[in-house]
């Protein structure tokens, strides 16, 4: 833990006002408990258009996303880049019907396991993703809020 980091950034607001410390707990228990450490790791907020914008520049996507990740991880050394577009984080909380730090958390917690090796192309590979976001979402609401 001592040579990691997990940094929040915004491009072009504020900073939401969170308790980042205990979202940098749960994110290194979650981790660790997956059996990887922790190198660095910066979420940049972001709004939609910032974010299509490096869709279609980097990935070559054309449409809105909630989340982009730029993976640098080596073995089970994690480290990365996660922009996350809170317009779209906003969008989908009231889509579903949850509270924006909630649907914040699950996109924070997804990039993490995107990097952890987890994918989302398949219906199985979304049933098991959505299926550790939830128990990771159970830890951080149980432990850390």
């Amino acid at each position: 833990m001592s040579n990691s980091s997990i940094a929040f950034f915004s491009e072009g607001f504020t900073t939401p006002d969170f308790d980042y410390d205990s979202i940098r707990r749960w994110i290194y228990e979650v981790v660790s408990s997956n059996d990887f450490d922790l190198g660095e790791v910066s979420f940049i907020f972001c709004n939609d258009e910032y974010l299509l914008k490096m869709n279609r520049d980097y990935i070559g996507h054309d449409y809105y996303t909630d989340i982009i990740s730029f993976d640098y991880s080596s073995d089970k050394f994690i480290s990365g880049d996660i922009f996350i577009s809170l317009d779209t984080v906003k969008t989908n909380s009231d889509k579903y019907s949850v509270s924006f730090f909630n649907e914040l958390l699950r996109v924070l917690i997804h990039g993490i396991f995107h990097f952890i090796g987890f994918n989302d192309l398949t219906d199985e590979e979304k049933e098991v993703m959505r299926k550790v976001e939830d128990d990771a979402l159970e830890l951080y609401l149980s432990k850390y809020s």
